[in-house]
């Protein structure tokens, strides 16, 4: 059996959102409010990070694992192909370079 995709996980997100009541299509939800819970899922990992909650429930890796699952259903509710943008987008970040001088200095 192969590795389960983007694609696949978008899928079985999409399901239970339809499920669950989350939205499904843009006219069913908060553009700005989905935005805000990606952040805010980004949050609530840094916190169990800072306090040293890795694992178990609302640990530092489930909360991870929330960001994809809110990203994953912004794509999936918006139709981005995010597999595509993400290899465009690493194509992109090849050919740049950083000035860590630059980013570094106070």
């Amino acid at each position: 059996m192969s590795e389960p995709t983007i694609e696949d996980f978008k899928k079985a997100i999409m399901e239970l959102a339809k499920e669950k009541g989350w939205g499904t299509k843009p006219e069913e939800v908060n553009f700005g409010e989905k935005i805000a819970l990606i952040h805010s899922e980004l949050s609530e990992a840094l916190e169990a990070y800072r306090t040293g909650k890795i694992e178990g429930r609302d640990g530092f890796l489930e909360e991870v694992a929330d960001v994809f699952m809110r990203l994953i259903h912004f794509c999936g509710i918006y139709d981005i192909d995010i597999e595509k943008e993400l290899m465009r987008k690493i194509e992109i970040n090849k050919d740049r370079d950083w000035n860590w001088d630059k980013f570094l200095k106070k």
